[in-house]
């Protein structure tokens, strides 16, 4: 580490619980951000802040006006550009170091593979069912940590599944694959923007603490937020025997 980063990371490695060893983990360490709108912008932001080494982002869309009330990473500038690519650029703009790579299409779970296997944490922040299934059933093959976040209207939830342990459960075992119920979006129900950012910022956190190895993450636990009432609920979730994704892993 250079003078330069001793000077950047200060704060961070002031923490007896980071400190220079957790920093350098953090600065050599690999982060997939799957959805780069309401979520994933904090997300990425405070990851290249805190100086994750390399961060891969996923997203087929481009930046569109409606966006610009909760995609904090995303300018009126850059109405048209690839997300990914206005993603990455104010990324940069913070931390020049970071190493962003953008992928621009929507994946499956056979196209996220290779992808999640090369990371060591993986942030699920799409707004697809589909798509979560498949990151989920990625992460358990993979055995990579998974930070599930979602937002929508005042509501927002959060949780850790990391299958490399016996007793966690996976994203399969609390929401089955072949549930069938009507899918919400932005473009239909609204979302309040401070949301996106709070559980965003939360996913940022707890990759962070994976990478850096300190503190109880949230693996095993479901947290939800009424952000009318700003009260948080804790469900403690069990691993399912005969989840379809992670019975044989």
């Amino acid at each position: 580490m250079n003078d330069d980063q001793l000077l950047r990371y200060s704060r961070h490695i002031m923490l007896d619980e980071i400190g220079i060893e957790g920093q350098e983990r953090i600065m050599a360490a690999r982060v997939l951000i799957v959805g780069a709108g309401g979520l994933g912008s904090p997300a990425a932001l405070f990851l290249a802040s805190a100086g994750v080494g390399d961060i891969t982002l996923v997203d087929d869309d481009q930046v569109d006006l409606t966006n610009l009330q909760r995609q904090i990473a995303h300018t009126t500038a850059r109405i048209g550009m690839a997300k990914i690519d206005s993603a990455a650029a104010a990324m940069r703009a913070i931390n020049p170091e970071v190493r962003v790579h953008g992928v621009r299409q929507r994946m499956s779970q056979e196209s996220l593979l290779p992808l999640v296997t090369a990371a060591d944490v993986v942030l699920d922040c799409t707004d697809n069912y589909t798509t979560r299934h498949a990151i989920n059933a990625a992460c358990v093959s993979a055995r990579k940590p998974l930070v599930a976040g979602s937002a929508i209207r005042f509501d927002g939830q959060i949780a850790v599944y990391d299958t490399r342990h016996a007793d966690s459960p996976c994203y399969a075992c609390l929401f089955a694959r072949d549930a069938v119920f009507e899918e919400v979006a932005c473009a239909t129900m609204g979302v309040f923007s401070p949301m996106v950012g709070i559980i965003g910022t939360m996913q940022a956190a707890e990759a962070l603490k994976l990478i850096a190895r300190m503190g109880e993450s949230l693996r095993g636990r479901l947290l939800m937020l009424d952000g009318r009432t700003m009260r948080w609920s804790d469900i403690r979730l069990a691993r399912e025997p005969d989840c379809a994704v992670c019975r044989h892993r």
